[in-house]
């Protein structure tokens, strides 16, 4: 007996496919990033507007005065007459020279301090965010202020806040701002007074991330605290160090308020610096085409550096 054939299912007629949902009616694709574009335009429309005239602008006008001697009837073109004066020019070499050690000093000594007093105050105990933001307030507090108390401080007199606390220790009192070779000293001891709490707070954030397991592991193998600072601490903050060269230098750099308040350059130019000098040039000789030189040669001098720190930070991270 022969089995029955089975028999073979019929083919599933294959199903069309479903027409796309019309588009909602008077709505165009790709409308909707656009309008987004739009909008965010039109958020900073007014921060540009803000930008343009009274940071692009006057920058443009600057490069414009600075190959002119300007007058007040009719500019005469210079040339390059103005940034040769400012390069031979004995006060601008100088002022050129006193900013670069007001920088380098100002940006050496707020890290270090800063990397110490974040060392000290880094952990989680309760009292430590009184200690903090007491350290924090000279940041916040006005650079003229700030000046004026430490110009106060600075007395050469036996009188003086200082001076009297150097004669408990059987120290001689000491001229500070009204001496030659110390009154750049001075300033720069007050530069890193109020920039130590800002570096400490960019290296406490940093401390943050580095891994406390690392720290567990160097202490079982026997590791000093030397030894775990330096292979563990250190090289973890390194992109913080890069970060804070920048910035102290910059500002070290462009350091103005504090000099104009403590010496306006003073005695006889032992602390002029490049800003003070424009300043006096621009609004007190009215010389402003030299003046605005000077302002274009700081400007590429701070482009320069900020440019060779970021080739030597990639240089180090490759």
């Amino acid at each position: 007996m022969t089995a029955a054939p089975t028999p073979t299912p019929a083919p599933v007629p294959a199903r069309a496919p479903e027409p796309a949902a019309p588009a909602p009616a008077g709505r165009r694709p790709g409308r909707g990033p656009r309008r987004g574009t739009l909008a965010a335009w039109a958020f900073l429309a007014p921060a540009l507007v803000l930008f343009l005239y009274f940071k692009f602008i006057p920058m443009f006008e600057g490069l414009r005065m600075s190959l002119f001697e300007v007058r007040y009837v009719g500019d005469r073109f210079v040339g390059l007459d103005n940034y040769r004066r400012i390069l031979t020019d004995d006060a601008f070499t100088q002022a050129i020279w006193h900013s670069v050690v007001l920088a380098v000093g100002t940006t050496a000594g707020s890290i270090v301090l800063g990397l110490v007093l974040a060392l000290l105050v880094e952990g989680p105990a309760r009292y430590l965010w009184f200690v903090r933001t007491a350290a924090f307030l000279p940041v916040v507090t006005t650079m003229a202020v700030v000046a004026e108390v430490w110009r106060i401080m600075y007395h050469p007199a036996d009188t003086g806040l200082i001076n009297s606390i150097l004669g408990w220790a059987g120290i001689a009192p000491q001229p500070f701002l009204a001496g030659e070779d110390s009154s750049l000293l001075s300033i720069m001891g007050m530069s890193v007074w109020r920039g130590t709490p800002y570096d400490m707070m960019i290296f406490l954030a940093g401390l943050v991330g580095v891994d406390r397991s690392l720290y567990e592991a160097a202490a079982v193998d026997g590791a000093s605290t030397w030894r775990r600072l330096r292979h563990i601490t250190l090289p973890a903050l390194r992109p913080v160090f890069w970060i804070l060269f920048t910035l102290a230098a910059i500002r070290g750099l462009r350091v103005f308020v504090e000099v104009y308040v403590l010496t306006n350059g003073g005695p006889n130019g032992s602390s002029e610096v490049l800003m003070t000098l424009i300043y006096k040039l621009g609004f007190q000789k009215g010389e402003l085409g030299i003046a605005a030189a000077g302002g274009i040669v700081l400007f590429v001098a701070t482009l320069l550096l900020t440019v060779l720190v970021q080739v030597m930070r990639g240089r180090q991270a490759a």
